[in-house]
């Protein structure tokens, strides 16, 4: 009877997380659906999470403009160059402020936290970005920010929790602290790297609002920005003009949804790779300590 209950209990518990994961994954069937469905069924409503009248003239549209080609590029290049930059940044950070002999320790890591509740606000960091030369320039979108204090604080964490002992018998064998971070902390952190990447990268590759402010050349916009000035009908025009020549016109919902898909799906592909460091990474360096 017992073991009835048990049986009866895991497969509600089935039902319910696959009912969750097909809540969760709804909205991006949904968009995947209208960026593939014909005129007459997005004009009638009746798309649901499947295409009808399966087309792609909206991603023939979408990827016969440059101007995506050219965001696309630009959004690679922060990603990659800010995700390396802030991923060397915080592993050094986060490797000095855990060693216990570093003189005013304490205090540094302080004026890190203090940051992270409290800052100068939007104006005096646009005059800064300014007076440094990096306004109108995609550096603009990952050098300001390279350093989030919440990573700096769960991977600092995650190197508190690396025995003393390793690192003490290199410091014996003469290991200067640069040798024991590459040799010694670095590979036994790759859930934590591989986990912080992934936060950086996310962030980078969806960054918006930071690109409204700093960028004003239509040939550094990102896919974001892109997006946006799509969204808001400022291509629409351009872009139903020449779907007359493609003998299926598709309705300008049709091209916002397969624009959305085209700045979603890539960042989607990394996710499987990086997910077995995922939990490990952040449980490790967040719970322990």
């Amino acid at each position: 009877m017992k073991t009835k209950k048990i049986t009866a209990g895991l497969i509600v518990n089935d039902i319910l997380l696959a009912l969750l994961a097909f809540i969760c994954i709804y909205p991006f069937l949904n968009v995947l659906a209208y960026s593939v469905s014909g005129y007459n069924a997005v004009l009638s409503g009746r798309v649901t999470f499947y295409p009808i009248d399966f087309n792609i003239d909206a991603y023939k549209q979408i990827l016969g403009k440059t101007q995506i080609w050219m965001a696309m590029r630009n959004t690679v290049f922060i990603t990659v160059a800010g995700t390396a930059l802030s991923l060397v940044l915080t592993i050094l950070a986060a490797f000095s402020l855990s060693r216990k002999d570093l003189p005013g320790r304490s205090f540094f890591t302080a004026f890190i936290l203090f940051t992270m509740y409290f800052s100068g606000g939007m104006i005096p960091t646009f005059l800064t970005v300014k007076s440094l030369g990096l306004f109108d320039t995609s550096f603009a979108l990952f050098v300001p920010q390279s350093i989030n204090v919440f990573n700096f604080i769960v991977m600092r964490t995650f190197f508190k929790n690396i025995p003393e002992s390793l690192e003490e018998a290199a410091r014996i064998d003469g290991a200067s602290y640069m040798k024991v971070l590459n040799k010694i902390i670095l590979p036994l952190s790759v859930p934590i790297i591989a986990t912080m990447g992934l936060f950086y990268a996310v962030g980078y590759w969806n960054t918006y609002f930071d690109a409204l402010i700093y960028i004003q050349k239509p040939e550094l916009y990102t896919l974001q920005l892109r997006l946006r000035s799509l969204l808001f009908g400022e291509e629409l025009n351009n872009s139903n003009a020449n779907a007359e020549g493609i003998g299926t016109q598709v309705m300008s919902q049709s091209l916002k949804m397969a624009t959305v898909a085209v700045s979603t799906i890539p960042i989607l592909i990394i996710y499987p790779w990086l997910q077995k460091y995922f939990v490990k990474g952040v449980m490790v360096g967040s719970v322990k300590g």
